[in-house]
């Protein structure tokens, strides 16, 4: 299992959101619990690159610290960092177009527009990832499964704005939010899934932050959380669909609360793909 990870991705944003110094946490975590993991270094994408999903002035405004980040500050660490994390996502997708599935361990995607940051997001890295491998040629049509709590609206405004008619979204945060709702959402993730039957590439935001102790969530438990990943990362491995999948949301004051919740995703994932694994170590 392909681990995309570098220190370059991480950075102190100075903020109430964790998602840019995560990676770091959430790698050594990994580290000691799960020793089958092969970290690979990403490469950075091209200012070219993130201009495929963003405008460029906000682009090349962000990175030269003329305009703030998705953290609402200038800090130039958040900003160096940048094309790595989107490089992540990226390097995750071409793993899994390779090998079935791997993960970008970060996260601060979804709410990043084409033309504007916001919610902890600065740059859209799953918009990215689609447009440069469809832009290759490598990926006909790219599904986005975003679980995390809060609505993808970033990835909405690019795809509209940018006409993306091959790119199929599905966002829980617009339709799931209620500890009532629980088990039904668990028992429709099989249809969800079946939405992306004819896509190349399914990337996966896992996120922690719909936990009942999330401060900006509140509806599953540890438990629904791990059967929430336990389907999707069992119906794209009986689909061959390749996945590509990263951390998303979490926001629990106690960190280690979030990082556990994380490792339960990558247990599921290995418990998933484990024949794979096998073969890969």
């Amino acid at each position: 299992m392909k681990v995309v990870y570098c220190e370059q991705m991480v950075a102190d944003a100075q903020s109430f959101s964790p998602s840019a110094r995560k990676p770091r946490e959430v790698v050594g975590s990994w580290r000691r619990r799960f020793p089958v993991l092969s970290m690979v270094e990403p490469q950075p994408v091209s200012v070219d690159q993130l201009c495929l999903a963003h405008d460029p002035g906000y682009v090349r405004g962000v990175l030269s610290l003329r305009l703030a980040n998705g953290f609402g500050n200038h800090l130039p660490e958040v900003a160096q960092s940048l094309p790595w994390t989107s490089g992540a996502m990226l390097g995750a997708a071409r793993w899994a177009l390779n090998e079935g599935c791997a993960v970008a361990p970060v996260a601060g995607f979804h709410h990043a527009c084409y033309g504007h940051g916001g919610g902890y997001c600065t740059f859209n890295g799953l918009m990215v990832a689609a447009l440069v491998l469809h832009r290759e040629g490598l990926v006909r049509r790219v599904g986005i499964l975003d679980f995390d709590q809060h609505y993808g609206n970033g990835t909405s405004d690019i795809i509209r704005e940018l006409g993306l008619h091959w790119v199929e979204h599905y966002s829980a945060g617009a339709w799931w939010e209620r500890p009532e709702q629980a088990e039904r959402f668990l028992d429709e993730i099989p249809q969800i899934l079946a939405r992306f039957a004819d896509c190349d590439l399914l990337l996966y935001q896992a996120g922690a932050d719909p936990h009942v102790n999330d401060p900006l969530g509140g509806w599953l438990t540890t438990a629904q959380l791990r059967a929430r990943d336990r389907l999707v990362f069992a119906a794209t491995r009986a689909m061959g669909l390749p996945l590509a999948w990263n951390l998303a949301g979490g926001y629990q004051s106690n960190l280690r609360k979030v990082l556990d919740i994380h490792d339960n995703t990558m247990l599921e994932c290995l418990n998933a793909f484990a024949e794979r694994i096998d073969e890969i170590v």
